[in-house]
């Protein structure tokens, strides 16, 4: 496995100053996989003073040379794939069937995506006399989560390097190694010393001393709600920009004309996916009331056929959850909906059948939620449904809008009009008609406690960039 225990600052790989460490633990088996050091202040002080350092010169780099760049990137990671699938199989659990085709393989296609942006993007124009321009922000602090590392690792350095900034990563301690493999391939791309340095470390310690860090002009996160809260809270004496991408309780809106046996099917899988480690999740299944009893029967028996186990097996559904804590999390959720009241349609608490170890959940649906419920309301991150009945077309809207989060929604129906108009009333920043293929060029982010801002194609791009008016520019 790719070595994690040195940090990538200013161009080269460098031994941490702190003496902190954690174990990277394989959460199918419980058995250590690595050891990560954790950075202290100095090390986020480091990395910073190289990014700032670096910045001017990158700054003036023609957009064509950061094209190439990221294009000899893009073919790193296509060349790297099966290093960071098994990587991500291993820290996280993922089922290695889709670490390569959900995980790994999403490197590459965001940045092919985002040179093609870029070819056609405006960084400047005249208004008048006045020359618009979109300048790099500086230094940014990218800090991102252990559920989706290559994806949100890729969809912050991509459009920031993009845009001209120069930056610092700080991945999960809990998945460390896909961020090492692709400083590795960052560094064998031939980036200037600088522009991308990679540290490792925690919240509290290395993510606080980026977030406050006075010479950081913006901080992109990707995490919890709580976090966000904390990040925000830290980067407010310093007046930088904040990215936050938080959590979510999407609701999957199925109309009174669908075709239930394959609207349910396909929501309990999306619900599933990555053992339910989603953000955008469709977690709340909406249904008709008279359709409850079919609905749950019906996910019921997806649930049950999922064949949850060692995410080495190719025919492995749903691996573990990432780790004991989230475990644990689960589990306390689960045993509240039991508690509530909602009836328990399949799964439950502890492992699932045959499995004696690790950090596995059973795949769980409940059916005959109230709205006000806990599972409900609250992020559980793990295959965990709640099924929802409603009476009527503006009570589905009231329902799936009462939710503090606000990052996606979907709506499945026969009548594609019906359809559009009820998405339409939806207040989330993506919202998934009719399980659509998926588009990596649209805006990523949500409403209210969802967080701000948006990632992917040149809406993240955008994010990187401060408007800068030079008046007077076109006078004679």
């Amino acid at each position: 496995m790719t070595n994690i225990g040195k940090f990538f600052i200013d161009g080269q790989w460098v031994a941490p100053v702190s003496q902190m460490s954690a174990d990277v633990i394989d959460p199918a088996t419980h058995t250590v996989v690595g050891q990560v050091p954790l950075a202290n202040a100095e090390d986020a002080n480091r990395a910073v003073i190289a990014a700032r350092r670096a910045f001017d010169s990158f700054s003036q780099v023609p957009l064509a040379d950061r094209i190439a760049l990221l294009r000899r990137i893009a073919k790193g990671m296509t060349r790297r794939q099966e290093d960071i699938a098994q990587a991500i199989s291993a820290e996280i659990g993922v089922p290695i069937a889709y670490a390569r085709s959900g995980h790994a393989a999403a490197g590459a296609a965001h940045i092919e995506i985002l040179c093609r942006e870029l070819e056609s993007f405006a960084f400047e124009w005249m208004q008048g006399d006045t020359l618009v321009t979109r300048l790099p922000i500086g230094v940014a602090a990218l800090i991102t989560p252990w559920n989706v590392p290559v994806n949100q690792i890729v969809i912050k350095f991509a459009p920031a390097l993009a845009a001209g900034c120069t930056m610092i990563l700080k991945p999960s301690e809990i998945a460390p190694t896909c961020a090492t493999i692709i400083a590795e391939i960052i560094q064998e791309a031939g980036i200037p010393a600088g522009v991308f340095n990679l540290i490792h470390g925690d919240g509290p310690g290395a993510g606080a001393a980026l977030t406050s860090h006075p010479q950081v002009d913006m901080v992109s996160f990707t995490g919890s709600t709580r976090a966000g809260i904390a990040i925000s809270n830290g980067a407010a004496p310093t007046i930088k920009r904040v990215g936050l991408e938080l959590g979510g309780k999407s609701a999957n809106i199925l109309l009174d004309d669908v075709d239930l046996a394959d609207a349910v099917a396909k929501g309990v899988r999306a619900c599933f996916a990555n053992s339910g480690q989603a953000c955008s999740a469709p977690t709340r299944m909406l249904v008709p009331r008279g359709m409850m009893a079919d609905a749950a029967r019906i996910a019921a028996g997806v649930a049950d056929g999922l064949r949850v186990g060692d995410p080495r097996n190719p025919a492995t559904d749903l691996g573990p959850v990432a780790n004991a804590n989230q475990w644990r999390s689960i589990q306390a959720m689960i045993a509240a909906g039991v508690a509530e009241g909602a009836t328990l349609a399949a799964g439950g608490t502890g492992l699932p059948e045959g499995l004696t170890t690790g950090d596995y959940v059973r795949p769980t649906v409940f059916a005959d939620v109230a709205p006000t419920m806990r599972i409900a309301q609250e992020e559980i991150f793990g295959p965990v449904l709640s099924i929802i009945p409603y009476d009527s077309i503006d009570h589905a809207v009231e329902i799936a809008n009462s939710s503090v989060y606000g990052l996606a929604a979907y709506v499945q129906g026969r009548d594609l009009d019906r359809v559009r108009a009820v998405g339409r009333r939806l207040r989330a920043g993506r919202v998934h008609l009719n399980y659509p293929v998926l588009d990596r060029t649209a805006p990523f982010g949500g409403f209210r406690q969802s967080g701000n801002g948006r990632e992917q194609g040149r809406y993240g791009l955008e994010e990187f960039l401060e408007y800068s008016a030079l008046i007077g520019h076109g006078a004679a």
